[in-house]
């Protein structure tokens, strides 16, 4: 399940394609339009910036911008930075342990199968395909 910090880094990822002829958009303004607690896009803001998927400028006149036009900025990528893994199962997550019943595993594939779909279809979208314009 995607938790309330990836959708909502989506909405605000959006928001910001939406809004990209402005310039910096204040985090304010995005925060009113959606709906979401300033608080919460605080927690939200730092991991899209690390990771170069917006650009911030701070102190007046500043704010955030899409580091990418929404074509190249996949929606895959914004939601394994915000959510961690998106692994239907936690022997398949990043970095998991090797499973001591993998080779008599008979799920395995089944959820093989899942995850290369639901990456697959993630991977498969961008920013540019959500906008409503």
């Amino acid at each position: 399940m995607i938790s309330t910090r990836g959708r909502y880094a989506l909405r605000v990822m959006i928001d910001l394609a939406e809004n990209q002829a402005d310039g910096y958009i204040p985090m304010k303004d995005v925060a009113v339009r959606q709906g979401i607690s300033p608080k919460y896009l605080e927690q939200i803001m730092p991991i899209l910036s690390r990771n170069r998927l917006v650009k911030a400028v701070h102190g007046k006149g500043g704010g955030y911008r899409l580091a990418a036009e929404p074509a190249d900025i996949v929606i895959g990528d914004v939601l394994r930075l915000t959510e961690g893994s998106l692994a239907p199962v936690a022997c398949l997550a990043e970095g998991a342990e090797k499973c001591e019943r993998e080779s008599s595993c008979q799920t395995i594939d089944f959820w093989r199968g899942l995850s290369k779909v639901i990456n697959g279809y993630l991977d498969s979208k961008t920013l540019a395909d959500l906008m409503s314009n």
